[in-house]
């Protein structure tokens, strides 16, 4: 397969159409991981993308999850093209980019789709990943943000786009696989990627200090056996409202921005950011 770089990479920027120009800085990287599937992955990725959007921040959702994507099935979008057409050879990678509710500085975030409902990304060569993994790097000279969503697990190309992150947040349960699975992926990305840093967040939490137990023994563990202490990004509530939200392809912060999975994930997406107040959100 052939891999066609974004056009900021070999074009001037001056052209007709252009999204934007490129910055001097990249925005950085943010991957959303999971140990095992049925987390809420995906869902943190679109809310905190939602949430950058609405602070003001140029926003990229990236779907990495190169076997099973589905973040266009869950914003209900239609995707004339993606990330397969990219790898393929047909379009540049920032042609695959669409805008969801306006788009990137219109109120609103872009988002680079994968393949929903088909493995045709999850056999990529090492060499393919590594071009997708630079491309990404390329794009985030036009955003402040990018959130990668991460394949569930720990597989090696999982592993491969999350070294390319600035930061890795590792969505966890208190479900005792989602626990085991997640320290281990934490524990495969240290020794793969150790200039990664890395967070966690506690989502689907029946209380806060319940949400903290099951930190505290994640932490625990990476501190006795991994010699560091991830951070805690966040705790996020459990609410039948983010089913909903799923079930009916909407974001959760458009249809109901004072939910408190919202407000949780807000508050994420404001430490991310360095603000500590809420000046800056329009929800």
């Amino acid at each position: 397969m052939s891999f066609m770089l974004p056009k900021s990479m070999d074009r001037p920027s001056d052209m007709p159409g252009k999204r934007t120009p490129s910055r001097v800085q990249p925005g950085s990287i943010i991957a959303v991981a999971s140990g095992k599937g049925g987390v809420g992955k995906t869902f943190m990725s679109i809310t905190l993308a939602s949430a950058f959007a609405q602070a003001g921040q140029r926003t990229l959702l990236v779907d990495g999850d190169l076997g099973l994507a589905n973040v266009d099935v869950q914003l209900g979008i239609a995707p004339e093209t993606d990330l397969a057409a990219v790898v393929a050879g047909w379009i540049e990678l920032e042609d695959a980019v669409i805008a969801v509710d306006g788009g990137a500085g219109q109120g609103g975030f872009d988002v680079l789709p994968g393949r929903s409902g088909s493995g045709a990304l999850a056999e990529l060569s090492t060499e393919e990943v590594s071009r997708l993994a630079a491309g990404l790097s390329a794009l985030s000279l036009q955003y402040d943000k990018i959130v990668l969503d991460l394949g569930a697990g720990i597989e090696a190309n999982c592993m491969r786009l999350a070294r390319a992150a600035d930061r890795a947040l590792m969505v966890i349960t208190d479900d005792p696989s989602s626990m085991t699975d997640g320290y281990a992926f934490i524990k495969v990305l240290r020794g793969y990627a150790p200039d990664v840093e890395q967070g966690i967040i506690i989502n689907q939490a029946q209380t806060r200090a319940m949400g903290q137990q099951t930190y505290e023994a994640i932490a625990r563990a990476c501190k006795q056996f991994l010699g560091f202490r991830p951070a805690l990004s966040g705790i996020v509530m459990r609410d039948e409202k983010v089913r909903e939200a799923i079930r009916s392809q909407r974001t959760l912060i458009s249809t109901d921005p004072s939910a408190q999975p919202v407000q949780d994930a807000i508050a994420i997406a404001q430490t991310l950011i360095g603000h500590r107040g809420q000046q800056d959100l329009h929800c």
